[in-house]
């Protein structure tokens, strides 16, 4: 998602087989930052090297220590973190890891419109959710956002907008809004409400395709994926967009990747160093024609599905290099009722290539005209009607 939402980052959580602890495969969304507690986020395959892990044991204990001299453990948690090299970790407050734990469901409180950086800093409204208060309010993707309760956006970052327009979280709590339009200006009141995600849309392309596109992997996004490709016409291809994905649940990817592969692995990761796998449901479609897009923007659990379907010879890629995030995280409760995420490990394609640090490079490069491009592959391998 390249534009901030002023919904909550989805911190994902999965059992996977033959795991015997929750793991968390990070996917962030544009609003992570939101909290204050993650870090920048870096262009994809910046960096070759791997995400640190982290020594829980060790953390737990620098927690504990801090508060035995009356300060605060969750402060001394980020402290840690922050010298360990570990980029994706990131310690939350019962609050706020609660909320994550409610995004899981595609659910969160806020007032229903994404940001992006526009020009000259300026912060654009880039999609307003339906039924949400700012549609209810007239507001529209193109807006300029001024303010947010009296505060100048201009210098902020994205995510800064995001925790503004987030606020406390409580439905019903009131938020201010400075919007421009054209030469108009006025300030909006607007009340933050509990709003739901729609994760997957379906829709068919004029060849007879059908497009799926799925924005995070949030519970039953999988199932959805498989609904659509089971009632998708005989012979249609697919077109999976997985542009901006960026990440979620990993059995979610895992019921999607079941969508079109009859069983068999998915990924490989290993925590603390003992490996385990991901693998799919028997029982897919392995003979519709089927294209994957991505870009920059396809992170985490997403990736990781792309990785499986291309490996496996299942989908063409088409876009541009993923993220590059495969690395895998587990919550560790600690001593103050806070809990930090830590990696513990890293995933690999059933190729067995890294991804964190590197990312997937498509098929096909394509840049603005990716999908137009997509759909050429995707009627060459007979998926038109």
């Amino acid at each position: 998602m390249p534009a901030g939402t002023d919904h909550l980052c989805i911190r994902p959580r999965g059992v996977l087989r033959g795991a015997v602890l929750t793991l968390v495969f990070t996917g962030v969304l544009a609003t992570a930052a939101a909290t204050g507690s993650l870090p920048r986020q870096e262009s994809a395959g910046a960096d070759p090297a791997r995400t640190a892990t982290v020594d829980r044991a060790a953390l737990n204990r620098a927690a504990a220590a801090a508060m035995a001299d009356g300060k605060s453990g969750k402060q001394a948690a980020e402290e840690f973190v922050s010298r360990s090299g570990d980029r994706w970790g990131a310690v939350y407050d019962k609050r706020e890891y609660a909320e994550f734990e409610q995004a899981l469901d595609g659910t969160y409180t806020g007032v229903g419109l994404s940001a992006g950086r526009a020009a000259e800093g300026r912060v654009r409204v880039t999609r307003v959710q339906a039924g949400g208060p700012a549609e209810r309010a007239g507001l529209r993707a193109g807006d300029r956002l001024v303010s947010v309760d009296g505060r100048p956006v201009g210098g902020l970052s994205v995510s800064e907008v995001v925790a503004l327009l987030r606020g406390d979280g409580v439905p019903g709590s009131a938020v201010a809004l400075r919007i421009e339009r054209g030469r108009t200006a006025w300030t909006q009141t607007l009340h933050r409400a509990r709003l739901a995600t729609d994760p997957v849309t379906v829709r068919r392309l004029d060849e007879g395709a059908v497009l799926i596109k799925v924005a995070a992997f949030t519970k039953g996004a999988g199932a959805r994926v498989r609904d659509a490709v089971r009632d998708a016409p005989a012979g249609a291809g697919v077109l999976l967009d997985l542009r901006g994905n960026s990440g979620g649940l990993v059995t979610e990817a895992a019921v999607a990747a079941s969508a079109f592969l009859d069983g068999g692995l998915v990924a490989t990761y290993d925590v603390e160093g003992e490996q385990r796998a991901v693998y799919a449901e028997g029982g897919g479609d392995t003979g519709r024609p089927l294209v994957a897009l991505i870009d920059g923007g396809t992170m985490s659990a997403a990736e990781l599905l792309t990785g499986a379907l291309q490996d496996r010879g299942r989908a063409v890629t088409v876009g541009s290099r993923t993220f590059g995030k495969g690395s895998v995280q587990m919550p560790s409760a600690l001593p103050d009722g806070s809990v930090a995420e830590l990696t513990v490990g890293h995933y690999r394609t059933p190729a067995g290539h890294a991804v964190d640090g590197r990312g997937i490079t498509p098929d096909l490069a394509a840049g603005e005209r990716a999908e137009e491009r997509a759909r050429t592959v995707l009627s060459g391998l007979g998926g038109g009607s």
